[in-house]
């Protein structure tokens, strides 16, 4: 699923319902989001941070300082691991990681679910709809 529309899919379950309009820069297509008050946002996980706030759902990005931290580390993990990733076997490795990961939690921050839980999900559906054995 491309960055642009993953954002438009957070911004409605954000609630928010402006229909911000994205572009793409570079070979790797980043996102980019024009802002009506200030400078252009880039990448997917400065622009999710940015409509988490907008929507006055800032629980979504961590209540404690831990958290908060855990939040930006799988939002890092989705851009630097998950997207760009093709092959069957490093994907099948990441999938297992994964559970591993979460044999013991019920979202990736442990109890609470947060953006990240979004984020990787958008960014994990490609795979999991490649049925990838």
């Amino acid at each position: 699923m491309a960055a642009a529309a993953e954002l438009t899919l957070l911004e409605k379950s954000l609630g928010l319902s402006k229909g911000n309009k994205y572009s793409a820069q570079g070979e790797r297509q980043i996102p980019v989001l024009q802002t009506n008050s200030g400078p252009c946002l880039t990448g997917l996980a400065t622009i999710a941070a940015h409509l988490v706030k907008e929507a006055n759902k800032e629980y979504l990005l961590g209540t404690t300082a831990e958290e908060k931290a855990v939040v930006q580390q799988w939002l890092e993990y989705r851009v630097t691991q998950v997207d760009g990733n093709s092959n069957k076997d490093d994907i099948r490795i990441l999938l297992k990681d994964l559970n591993s990961y979460l044999e013991d939690k019920v979202y990736l921050t442990g109890y609470n679910f947060t953006l990240a839980d979004i984020i990787l999900y958008y960014g994990l559906h490609r795979f999991i709809i490649m049925k990838i054995a």
